[in-house]
């Protein structure tokens, strides 16, 4: 389900001290029900990226599209990435989340850890339109019956009039056929992770 904006930034969330200059572009519950330490078992299911959770053949169309576009307009260089264009995340962290776990990069999609916490982990993203930050946060259920799921919330910093014409050019796109199929494919490989490994 999409979220205001408010889900993320009402929360104290330890990113708002690292990534303050980042537009909240998006914020969506996700329906991975658990328990209050689940979160490190979320993360590891991201460990294998996120391009491979969507199923359906619009957005696997979309991300083909996507990568396609970038290939041809030389948007995706390893010179526009972190540690290129921008300066990682990382070295805006205090010292205890520099010093704590990191969390893990993802294998099929160009995001690398900044930092994870008990309830919190971010991971950064880079290319010649953005700098990206998917941060996934663990909330309790609204219904107070002692439940927690994923939040995920996507910040961005476009760069300059190029990424400011792509992020609107396509936020129909992300809607109608990326992040709803996104979003299932995650709750499905949450919930056969749940039934592998006996969980109610």
């Amino acid at each position: 389900m999409r979220l205001p904006r408010t889900a993320h930034t009402d929360r104290p969330w330890r990113i708002h001290e690292i990534a303050g200059d980042f537009k909240v572009e998006d914020v969506w519950d996700l329906p991975t029900p658990g328990g209050p330490d689940d979160l490190a078992r979320l993360v590891d299911q991201f460990r294998g990226g996120t391009r491979d959770r969507v199923s359906s053949p619009v957005g696997r169309a979309l991300f083909a599209i996507r990568w396609k576009l970038g290939a041809l307009l030389g948007w995706d260089s390893p010179a526009d990435g972190v540690g290129g264009r921008v300066a990682t995340l990382r070295d805006r962290l205090p010292a205890d989340l520099r010093e704590g776990p990191r969390g893990p990069d993802l294998s099929s999609f160009p995001f690398t850890s900044v930092y994870q916490t008990h309830d919190e982990w971010a991971a950064e993203m880079a290319n010649r339109t953005v700098h990206g930050v998917m941060h996934i946060g663990w909330v309790a259920d609204a219904d107070g019956a002692g439940g927690y799921h994923g939040r995920m919330a996507v910040l961005v910093k476009p760069n300059g009039l190029l990424g400011t014409v792509y992020m609107a050019g396509i936020k129909p796109f992300r809607y109608l056929g990326v992040y709803p199929a996104l979003i299932r494919g995650i709750g499905r490989e949450w919930e056969a992770g749940r039934a592998g490994s006996g969980a109610a």
